[in-house]
């Protein structure tokens, strides 16, 4: 469960991480109210569970009530990325002399926890790992023994940071490790962590990821989970048991195991298209399960084709063939399929598939040759969207 940024920086709140003062606004006169309180200069920040807001005009600088009305009135109601912003977190403004990011999440094929900290902060740590990987320092932490002041400061050391500003950023890291561990995080990152013109370091910004596997243990997380806003496609696919993630292309993805789904990704990536969605079925391809995946696929208007890549391990690909045919009598559906199934009784499945084949049900050997099947399909049915679209316009301005 992802939190919000005033949510995250409340969860820091407990276990001593300094902010900036500030509140939470609903309304343009509570973001008044809650600019007076901290202290002007403030700034007016949109709560939505997605990056880049700064960009999109949702953070704003305000050094009066005027200022605070006049923003807040934008940002509230403002789309980023097609997250509405119905909330407003309100701070005071910080003098920043230098900025630098830390977090720290699972590392799994190490098995053990991950701490990375850079002087680079205030941008995204992929840029950083991409175009100079040497200015993270990693730190592996045993779970038994945990992180002490002194380790985190040598930390602070091999990461480059500001003297003035070490020993107040090895004690928030110490903190930060105790919020990850105790408050069962799966990643808990400050970027930036700033150093002020007048000394003092505190988390800028928050973002929270909490492991769903821990909510037994907090009862008090039922007031995060009152504040979700669900994507609407990931909400059906849960009440349809899948394991489904939504993301931004146009290209949807049925894939049985996750690292077969992850990887199906990658290859619409590499030949030049974007994944709608994440989705792994699982070990069984029933005709229940298949139809449950097409509808969920199906339900999204972004999403101008179908690749579905099933390997056959345990599950035969014979038996997949049968589920994906009868499924297909169940859904009534928009885009293309594309069908790349392959392993246990793979022949016997494609002989099933073939009496069904058409110019919107194509079959693939490979997965590279589906996937730039799909992608082809995908920019084809776009084109011809935004060429319907522009053809009615028209129409409409003869008419």
């Amino acid at each position: 469960m992802d939190l919000y940024e005033y949510q995250g920086k409340q969860y820091f709140a407990r276990y001593g991480i300094p902010t900036s003062p500030g509140g939470v606004a609903d309304t343009v006169d509570e973001a008044v109210a809650q600019a007076e309180a901290a202290g002007y200069p403030v700034v007016v920040k949109a709560q939505v569970k997605v990056g880049g807001r700064g960009k999109a005009g949702g953070i704003k600088l305000a050094n009066d009530a005027s200022e605070v009305r006049a923003h807040a009135g934008a940002i509230l109601g403002m789309d980023i990325k097609g997250h509405v912003v119905r909330r407003l977190w309100v701070e005071h403004a910080s003098d920043i002399a230098e900025e630098y990011y830390a977090s720290f999440t699972l590392d799994r094929p190490a098995k053990t926890h991950l701490g990375m900290l850079s002087r680079e902060g205030g941008v995204e740590i992929e840029e950083v790992a991409a175009t100079n990987p040497g200015a993270i320092a990693r730190i592996h932490i045993d779970p038994v023994r945990g992180l002490d002041l002194d380790t985190a400061r040598r930390w602070a050391d091999d990461a480059g940071l500001d003297e003035a500003a070490r020993g107040q950023a090895a004690e928030v890291l110490v903190a930060l490790y105790r919020c990850y561990d105790e408050g069962d995080c799966d990643l808990a990152e400050i970027n930036p962590l700033i150093l002020t013109v007048d000394g003092r370091v505190h988390a800028l910004d928050a973002k929270v990821t909490l492991d769903d596997n821990a909510r037994f243990r907090h009862p008090e997380w039922d007031e995060y989970a009152a504040t979700e806003t669900d994507d609407p496609r990931e909400k059906m696919a849960r009440e349809k048991g899948l394991n489904y993630i939504g993301l931004s292309g146009d290209v949807g993805i049925i894939a049985n195991g996750a690292g077969l789904a992850m990887s199906t990704c990658d290859v619409v990536n590499q030949v030049g298209g974007q994944p709608a969605n994440f989705l792994d079925i699982g070990g069984g391809a029933s005709a229940d399960v298949m139809s449950a995946a097409l509808e969920v696929i199906n339900a999204d208007p972004s999403v101008r084709a179908i690749f579905v890549n099933i390997f056959g391990g345990i599950t035969r690909v014979d038996e997949v063939a049968k589920g994906v045919i009868e499924a297909l009598g169940r859904v009534e559906l928009r885009s293309p399929i594309v069908l790349r199934l392959d392993g246990t009784n793979a022949e016997e499945g494609r002989a099933l598939l073939a009496p069904h084949l058409t110019d919107r049900l194509v079959a693939e050997a490979t997965m590279l040759a589906a996937a730039r099947t799909a992608v082809a399909m995908a920019a084809a049915a776009g084109s011809h969207a935004v060429t319907g679209a522009g053809a009615e316009r028209d129409s409409e301005e003869r008419a």
